[in-house]
């Protein structure tokens, strides 16, 4: 993949992108994944810690950027990974953020997920934007309210092992989600338009095990670039 010039928003080999069609304008910052080793530390924070509801653990070893691609393995053992991007933290609230991810056939224990979550690290508010669950067939939308317990969702059929562009706009009229260009969610209820809290972009791959007797096959996560555009006007 190739690194855009300085404003541009799309390249050949990006697919359909929600930026261009909606014309959100250039690049204000986000990764290219065009350097080789571990993910930017001016750019990520990568997790060392307890997986999941503790299962399993994220650490950096799962992380390696190849010079087009930064890819998360979950192994046979729970090992997995996360990180949370610096570039966008303690910003004025509201986002427009899109980012590129495929999977390999993965087992239905490991969930690869793109998330919008509170810097304060705090309160229920999370924009779930693109979330794989045991159905691997499925991509989710998932958004929690500010009202602890109250969400809204949405679900499409997809397969994941193609790359896919997954774009969420978060405004002060509500929240929307695009899947190569084309809106797949939007939620402008007065629940939505109460999220304010500052947020970042995570990506995760997270290990669910509970129910099933057998170790996880070996999973993987990649993602070719994210892109984050000025947002819009409050």
């Amino acid at each position: 993949m190739t690194t855009p010039a300085a404003g541009a928003t799309t390249s050949s080999t990006d697919g359909t992108q929600a930026a261009v069609v909606l014309g959100w304008g250039p690049v204000i910052n986000g990764d290219e994944f065009n350097y080789v080793g571990a993910p930017d530390p001016t750019k990520w924070k990568v997790y060392s810690s307890p997986g999941q509801n503790g299962n399993g653990i994220r650490t950096a070893k799962a992380w390696y950027v190849n010079g087009s691609v930064a890819q998360v393995t979950g192994d046979s053992s729970g090992n997995t990974g996360g990180m949370s991007a610096i570039f966008d933290r303690n910003i004025a609230p509201y986002q427009r953020i899109e980012a590129r991810m495929r999977t390999n056939q993965r087992d239905p224990q490991y969930h690869p997920v793109l998330i919008l979550w509170p810097d304060s690290n705090t309160g229920c508010s999370e924009i779930d934007y693109a979330e794989g669950t045991s159905n691997t067939s499925q991509m989710h939308f998932w958004l929690h309210y500010p009202t602890c317990g109250l969400r809204n969702s949405a679900t499409v059929t997809i397969d994941t092992t193609q790359w896919h562009n997954y774009a969420v706009e978060w405004s002060p009229s509500g929240i929307r989600g695009w899947i190569d260009g084309v809106q797949w969610f939007n939620d402008t209820s007065v629940a939505a338009q109460s999220m304010t809290a500052p947020m970042h972009e995570t990506v995760q791959l997270d290990w669910f095990p509970a129910g099933y007797t057998s170790p996880p096959q070996l999973s993987w996560m990649q993602i070719d670039w994210i892109r984050q555009y000025a947002p819009p006007a409050q």
